[in-house]
C-alpha cells in the first residue's frame, strides 16, 4: 500500500454503500403493502354493503310479513278439511282442545318445556343468536340433547300460527319474516303469555292439541296431578309427535322422556336423583289405553273414510302437515254422492237395492270423477269394515283389472297409432298362445288347453264385436301379433312399448308381458281417470281431491288440475263408440247389460272378469275380482269387487259366482243413476269430431280415421249375425237385477294361484293378489 497521503479529494470522498438497492426493496415493500391495503379496504367495502344489504333485505321481507294477531296466536294449528258445502269432514284434532289458563300451568311443567325447547327463554328477545349458533355445533358434534335447532319458543309459536312446514316456507324469506314476527310477539307479549299461548297450541300426537287436553287424553287427569315422569313425556311430544307416540313407539317414547329430564338437570330444575328415579319409571306408568271421545268423532267419519284417506295422501304429497300447519281444505267431495255410495256398497244380503251381495266378507270398491275436471267426486275403499284408516281398495293397483284393462292397453292404442277403424277385421282364431308356451287362449266358455272349434263358426271379427263381446284372442292378436296374413307374414299389432307409452299418458305406469292384453294390475282410482279420456275428448286429468288449501296466514291456494292431451280426438270419440256398443248391443252373443241402459244419459262401459287358476280348487265358474267401469260426459265410475285374500276365501266362501257375479254392474248402474240425477250433469250425447268419418260397413254404422291410411287384411273374412243400437235411440229401463247372459262368459284370463307354476297363464295376469 503506498505511504502517500491522500489527497484533500480523497479525503472528503464518501464511501461507497448499499443505499440505492436498499430504495429499492422499500419500493417493492410499499407496494405490496399498498396492494394489501386496497385488498383489505374492498373486501371491508364488499362485507359492509353485503351486511347492508343483508339487513335491508331483511327489513324488506320484514315489510312483508303476515299479520299476527291475537286471535290467530290463541287459536288452534288443528286442520280441517271441507265437502263442496264448506261443512266439516274431518278435523286432524280428535280431541277438543281445552284452553288452560296461565295459573293452570303447573311449574314443573313448565320448566320442562323450557329445559327441552328453549333453555334461554327467559334471556332473549324473540330470537337468540346464541341458540342458533349452539344448534349448529350440536348438530355438526350430535350433542345436542335432543334439543331443537335454532328456532326459540317465541319462534316456534310464530310458525304455528301464521306458517306452516310445507317445503314452500322452508326459505330465507319465511325465516327472516319468523324472526321479525317473534320479536314483535316479545315486545306486546309477556314470557308467562307466550309460554302459555305455545302450551295451548302445540300438537302433541293422536289428534290432540295442547297439553292441557293431552294431559286429559294421555293420562286423564289433571296438568297439576302429573308425575315428574308423565310431565316429561308430555314436554318431549312436540319435537316427534309420532316417533314419541307412547301408544305405537314406547321405546321412542321413554328415551325422548329421558332426554327432557336430563335437560332438567342441566337446567336446574331437578335434581340427579329425582331424574334417575323418573327415568326408571315404566312408559305406560298411569297411560289410558280407552279413549271414548275419539271413537265418537270416528264414526262420524266413517262415511267419507276414504275420500279423507286419499286426500290426505295429496296432502302429503304437497309437504304439508295437517297437525301443525292449521290448514283450512276445501276438497271435491260431493257429500250426498258421498253417501249414497256407502248406503249401497255397505247394503246387506237382502237390500232396497236389489244388490245380490252374498255375505259380509266380500269386498267392493268405487271412485266416482268428473270426466271433465278429474275431480274426484266419492269414493269408497272397503265393505262392511269398522277399521278407520284402514286398507282403500278404491286406490290399490294390486288386483288384475281383467278385461277392463282392454281398451286401455289393447284398441285405444291401435287406433292411436295405427288408425284402426271401429270395423278392423280382427283374427279370433284358436291358434294363439301364450308367449314363450304352449299354453292356447280360449274364449268365452271354450278352453283354453288345446285348438277348439268356435261355436260362432267365425274365425274374424270387427274390433267393435271384439271389444263388445269381450273376447280374449283379438285382444291379444291386437297387442302381440301372431295373426298371419293371407299373403303371408304377420299382421300389424301395437306392442308393449306402444302400449306403455300410451298407457303412462293416462297416468298408469305399467310394465306390459305374458297375458298384459287381457288384465293388468289397476285401481277403480285409474280406471276413472282413464276412461274419462273416453268422455271428454282425449284429455287426462289426474284424480283430484283438493280445490283449494288455505294456510294459517289466510292465503288460498287453488289447486288447478290442469289436463294434458292423452289421445286424439278421433281415437277418444271412436273408442266411446265402441264402449257404449257393450251396454246397447242385443243378440246370443252380447254381454246382456243392455237392461243397464238409461233413456236419460249416454253412456259407455266395460266389464271385467279374472277367474280362478285352472289348479287352485275353485269352481271353474267362480271369479276372483268383478269390474265394471264407465261414463257419461257427467260422471266416471269405476267399481271393484271380490274378497280381501281372494285364495283365503274359506267355504261356503268359494268365490264370485251365479248371481254374485252382477255385483259391480248392479252397484254401477244404481250409482249412475243416482249421480245423473243429481247435481245438473251433463248425459247427453257426443258430437262426432271432424277428425272421424262417419261410415256403413257390414250393414252397421261405423267410424274411421279422417284421412288416415289403415290396413285390413281380413276384411272379407267377417261374418255372423250380431246387432247394436246407437245409444240415443234406446229406451229401455234402468237396472234390471239380472242379465240375460252370465257376465262370466266374458274370457278374462285365469288368476294363477299363490303357488301357480308354468302350467297355468304367465304371471303378469296374476294381478288379482291380495291388495
Amino acid at each position: 500500500m503506498s505511504d502517500q497521503p491522500l489527497s484533500r479529494a480523497a479525503r472528503n470522498a464518501k464511501p461507497k454503500s448499499n443505499k440505492p438497492a436498499n430504495r429499492k426493496i422499500k419500493k417493492k415493500h410499499s407496494r405490496g403493502f399498498k396492494i394489501f391495503r386496497a385488498s383489505a379496504f374492498t373486501v371491508l367495502g364488499l362485507g359492509v354493503i353485503a351486511v347492508i344489504a343483508g339487513v335491508s333485505l331483511f327489513f324488506y321481507w320484514a315489510s312483508e310479513s303476515p299479520k299476527i294477531t291475537n286471535q290467530a296466536l290463541v287459536g288452534t294449528s288443528q286442520t280441517t278439511m271441507l265437502d263442496t258445502k264448506g261443512d266439516v269432514i274431518w278435523s286432524s284434532g280428535s280431541q277438543k282442545r281445552e284452553i288452560a289458563q296461565q295459573a293452570e300451568y303447573p311449574k314443573l311443567l313448565k320448566q320442562a318445556v323450557v329445559a327441552i325447547e328453549d333453555r334461554r327463554f327467559y334471556k332473549h328477545g324473540g330470537v337468540d343468536i346464541r341458540r342458533i349458533v349452539g344448534a349448529a355445533f350440536a348438530n355438526i358434534t350430535g350433542s345436542s340433547l335432543g334439543l331443537q335447532g335454532g328456532s326459540t319458543l317465541t319462534q316456534q309459536l310464530v310458525k304455528q300460527t301464521v306458517f306452516s312446514s310445507s317445503t314452500s316456507d322452508q326459505t330465507f324469506k319465511r325465516k327472516a319474516q319468523e324472526a321479525w314476527l317473534a320479536m314483535k310477539v316479545e315486545k306486546e307479549y309477556s314470557k308467562a303469555q307466550i309460554l302459555t299461548l305455545y302450551m295451548n297450541k302445540v300438537y302433541l300426537g293422536s289428534g290432540v292439541y295442547g297439553m292441557k287436553t293431552a294431559a286429559q287424553f294421555y293420562y286423564g287427569k289433571e296438568m297439576k296431578d302429573l308425575t315428574l315422569p308423565q310431565a316429561a313425556l308430555i314436554a318431549g311430544l312436540p319435537q316427534s309427535p309420532t316417533g314419541y307416540d307412547p301408544y305405537e313407539n314406547p321405546k321412542g317414547a321413554k328415551y325422548r322422556r329421558d332426554q327432557v329430564l336430563q335437560a332438567m338437570v342441566e337446567y336446574g330444575a331437578v335434581s340427579a336423583s329425582d331424574a334417575k328415579k323418573a327415568q326408571e319409571t315404566p312408559i305406560d306408568d298411569g297411560l289410558l289405553t280407552e279413549h271414548p271421545d275419539q271413537e265418537t268423532s270416528a264414526e262420524v267419519q266413517k262415511v267419507a273414510d276414504s275420500y279423507i284417506t286419499s286426500t290426505l295422501a295429496e296432502i302429503k304429497a304437497k309437504k304439508y302437515d295437517v297437525n301443525k300447519d292449521g290448514l283450512v281444505i276445501k276438497t271435491n267431495l260431493d257429500l250426498d254422492v258421498q253417501q249414497k255410495a256407502y248406503d249401497v256398497v255397505n247394503a246387506g244380503s237382502v237390500n232396497e237395492y236389489g244388490i245380490p251381495y252374498p255375505n259380509d266378507q266380500v269386498q267392493a270398491a268405487v271412485t266416482i270423477t268428473d270426466p271433465q275436471t278429474g275431480n274426484v267426486i266419492a269414493q269408497i275403499g272397503s265393505r262392511k269394515t269398522d277399521t278407520l284408516m284402514g286398507a282403500n281398495f278404491a286406490t290399490s293397483t294390486n288386483r288384475s283389472g281383467g278385461s277392463t284393462v282392454k281398451p286401455l292397453v289393447d284398441y285405444a292404442p291401435a287406433i292411436e297409432n295405427m288408425n284402426w277403424p271401429t270395423y278392423r277385421a280382427l283374427d279370433d282364431s284358436a291358434s294363439f298362445k301364450y308367449a314363450g308356451t304352449s299354453i292356447y287362449v280360449g274364449d268365452a266358455g271354450m278352453s283354453n288347453l288345446q285348438p277348439y272349434s268356435k261355436a260362432t263358426g267365425q274365425s274374424y271379427v270387427t274390433m267393435r264385436n271384439a271389444l263388445t263381446r269381450s273376447l280374449n284372442v283379438p285382444a291379444l292378436h291386437t297387442l302381440e301379433g301372431q295373426s298371419t296374413l293371407p299373403s303371408g307374414g304377420t299382421d300389424e299389432f301395437v306392442g308393449y312399448t306402444n302400449s306403455e307409452a300410451f298407457l303412462k299418458k293416462l297416468g298408469i305406469t305399467a310394465k306390459l308381458e305374458g297375458s298384459s292384453a287381457i288384465g293388468i294390475p289397476i285401481s277403480t282410482e285409474q280406471e276413472a281417470a282413464a276412461f274419462s279420456a273416453f268422455a271428454n275428448g282425449g284429455m287426462y286429468y289426474a284424480p283430484s281431491y283438493i280445490n283449494s288449501i288455505t294456510t294459517q296466514d289466510g292465503q288460498v291456494h287453488n289447486l288447478e288440475n290442469a289436463g294434458t292431451r292423452a289421445m286424439k280426438t278421433s281415437t277418444a270419440f271412436m273408442m266411446n263408440s265402441m264402449l257404449q256398443s257393450v251396454l246397447t248391443a242385443t243378440g246370443t252373443f252380447s254381454l246382456g247389460f243392455s237392461s243397464y241402459v238409461n233413456s236419460n244419459y249416454v253412456q259407455g262401459a266395460k266389464s271385467g272378469t279374472v277367474a280362478y287358476a285352472d289348479n287352485s280348487g275353485y269352481s271353474a265358474s267362480a271369479a276372483s275380482d268383478l269390474w265394471f267401469t264407465g261414463f257419461t260426459k257427467g260422471a266416471a265410475i269405476s267399481v271393484w269387487t271380490g274378497y280381501k285374500d281372494a285364495y283365503k276365501t274359506a267355504t261356503p266362501l268359494d268365490g264370485l259366482t251365479g248371481t254374485t257375479a252382477h255385483l259391480p254392474n248392479e252397484i254401477y248402474a244404481t250409482l249412475m243413476q243416482y249421480v245423473m240425477s243429481t247435481g245438473n250433469r251433463d248425459g247427453s250425447n257426443w258430437k262426432q269430431p271432424a277428425t272421424v268419418n262417419k261410415v256403413t260397413k257390414y250393414g252397421k254404422t261405423e267410424y274411421e280415421v279422417a284421412n288416415a291410411k289403415f290396413t285390413d287384411p281380413f276384411a272379407n273374412r267377417i261374418s255372423g249375425a250380431y246387432t247394436y243400437s246407437i245409444p240415443s235411440s234406446s229406451s229401455s229401463s234402468v237396472m234390471s237385477s239380472s242379465s240375460s247372459e252370465e257376465p262370466s262368459s266374458s274370457s278374462e284370463a285365469p288368476a294363477p294361484a299363490p303357488s301357480s307354476s308354468s302350467s297355468t297363464a304367465p304371471s303378469s295376469s296374476s294381478s288379482s293378489t291380495t291388495p
